[in-house]
């Protein structure tokens, strides 16, 4: 048995069928940039947003959207700048060569804008994890010797 459509097809359905991917094709390439970036932006703040709650930061998605938006929140001081810091070095992460100390340096000092004193060099003490007044992890300072 072989299937036979309710339709025959004519030139008048060939030509609306090419008019149709014309216009999808058209649709398709005016808007393919602006989901495109719409849809960057979007994973980026999530991984902001992602990447600080792993560090205790508290601020929501929506404020993280907020403060990146250049919008004023409620919120610790000190978050708001790490999600700033953030956002700026992925602006510039995909020019860093990941191997390059002077990079590595950079992106730490980005991270670390007004957060810490010694942002984007080697720290020059040792730091410790506490879990109240109990030590947890003890960071000590160690000397890098490059060849």
């Amino acid at each position: 048995m072989e299937y036979k459509p309710p339709f025959s097809i004519n030139d008048n359905i060939i030509n609306l069928l090419a008019k149709i991917s014309e216009l999808v094709g058209q649709v398709s390439v005016l808007h393919k940039d602006s989901i495109s970036l719409k849809l960057r932006r979007e994973n980026r703040i999530k991984k902001i947003h992602s990447s600080l709650a792993i560090e205790h930061n508290s601020l929501s998605l929506e404020q993280v959207t907020a403060v990146i938006s250049g919008k004023r929140i409620l919120g610790a001081p000190q978050e708001i700048k790490e999600v700033q810091n953030a956002y700026e070095a992925y602006e510039i992460m995909l020019s860093l060569n990941p191997l390059d100390i002077e990079d590595l340096l950079k992106a730490h000092k980005l991270m670390m804008n007004s957060l810490v004193k010694e942002n984007g060099i080697f720290r020059s003490g040792s730091v410790g994890v506490f879990e109240g007044e109990k030590l947890i992890h003890a960071a000590l300072r160690q000397i890098m010797y490059l060849n």
